[in-house]
């Protein structure tokens, strides 16, 4: 890690010079931006749909010319979930093809690998699918965060599930890596807002399939609610152990398993997972005419129906598309952040929150919404939880 001071004083020069001349990933008819995703890896069946999402946001940006006559660019590596790959991602993306921007980074472990490079190096990084806490604090000219936070939004559904349920042992099944440290803060936060603690805790390495033994553990344990710091394959494994053992203690996964490949891989085995909700799952049957239409574009490009993480990854390409138009036709490091600063979004066709930011907070949203599957899908079930 370089000292701060050497970050601040660098990123003080590529702004002061954002101001005047021409960044880089800015050229007269192009904005080259990157992003790290994982395509191969054990989370590809989210970074694919990320990644579909934004290449749809964008082109439909370029059909309609372009922000100020520059045609938007998404330079995608595959890391695999894997951080040392990712450092050699971010450093191919920054001085080879030197992007504007990197944009919606998926994962944690990726994320924590590569986001000092991305600092360092002067470029934004922006809205990255890891909702830890250092993608917006301590506030930073480059780093913005439109997810809430592993550690608020996981203290307000725990605290909501025991308040409601009137849980006494509670228990947490985490990856153990930085998602998985954030994960267990904000749950024991949460318990601890209701005068209780964390009764036992088992984890797992990164990429895991068999997760028998820590469900034996947390069940001898004598655990009645489950708390998942899991990613879809992990959440639907350790729903079907339980069940497997006619354990059918409730489980809540975080928004890392909020995700339409969980009930489908899972089927019976997932009914009545809780869940929290970035944003609702974009089912064609019940969409608005707008979500509907947005739909059939998606199936006609990719072949396939999309899901939340198509959405997300729609969103947070529309959030940047939206940033570059405001920041005028002279598109630079220094103006991006200055729109970007004073971006305030209205309601979307997908359901999701507006987001706020300001030249004070970075973080656009704070608040999640719990969800449950019930008769094979996700049905939102609370509003914002606070």
């Amino acid at each position: 890690m370089f000292p701060f001071r050497h970050l601040a004083a660098a990123l003080l020069c590529t702004l002061s010079l954002g101001a005047g001349a021409q960044s880089p990933g800015v050229s007269r008819d192009e904005i080259r931006v990157g992003s790290i995703q994982d395509l191969s890896g054990p989370i590809a069946m989210l970074g694919s749909p990320v990644r579909d999402g934004m290449l749809l946001r964008f082109e439909d940006a370029n059909a309609a010319g372009g922000v100020h006559g520059r045609r938007l660019r998404l330079l995608v590596e595959d890391a695999g979930y894997d951080p040392k790959r990712a450092v050699l991602a971010a450093r191919k993306l920054i001085q080879r093809d030197r992007v504007f921007a990197f944009l919606a980074n998926l994962g944690t472990p990726v994320v924590m690998a590569t986001m000092p490079m991305v600092v360092e190096a002067g470029r934004p990084h922006l809205f990255p699918f890891s909702p830890h806490e250092s993608t917006y604090l301590p506030l930073h000219p480059l780093k913005f965060q439109m997810f809430a936070p592993y550690q608020d939004y996981m203290a307000a559904a725990t605290r909501h599930m025991v308040d409601s349920k009137g849980y006494t042992r509670s228990c947490l099944l985490y990856q153990d890596d930085d998602y998985g440290l954030e994960v267990m803060k904000g749950v024991e936060a949460g318990l601890q807002e209701v005068g209780q603690v964390l009764h036992e805790r088992t984890s797992y390495k990164r990429g895991a399939t068999d997760l028998s033994s820590q469900v034996a553990r947390l069940r001898a344990a004598g655990c009645d609610f489950v708390v998942l710091a899991t990613v879809v394959r992990e959440t639907v494994a350790a729903m079907a152990e339980a069940r497997k053992t006619g354990w059918n203690v409730d489980m809540l996964v975080t928004a890392s398993g909020y995700s339409a490949q969980t009930h489908e891989l899972g089927g019976a085995a997932v009914e009545g997972l809780y869940g929290v909700a970035v944003l609702p799952h974009p089912y064609a049957d019940g969409a608005s005419p707008a979500l509907a239409a947005w739909i059939e574009r998606y199936r006609a490009r990719f072949g396939a129906a999309p899901n939340v993480w198509s959405a997300m990854g729609y969103t947070v390409a529309d959030l940047f598309v939206q940033a570059a138009e405001r920041a005028g036709p002279e598109l630079s490091t220094a103006s991006f952040v200055a729109a970007l600063e004073n971006l305030h979004t209205d309601a979307d066709i997908f359901g999701g929150p507006r987001y706020r930011f300001s030249a004070h907070d970075h973080l656009g949203n704070r608040h999640g919404r719990l969800a449950q599957i019930r008769d094979g899908r996700w049905q939102l079930i609370s509003d914002y939880l606070h």
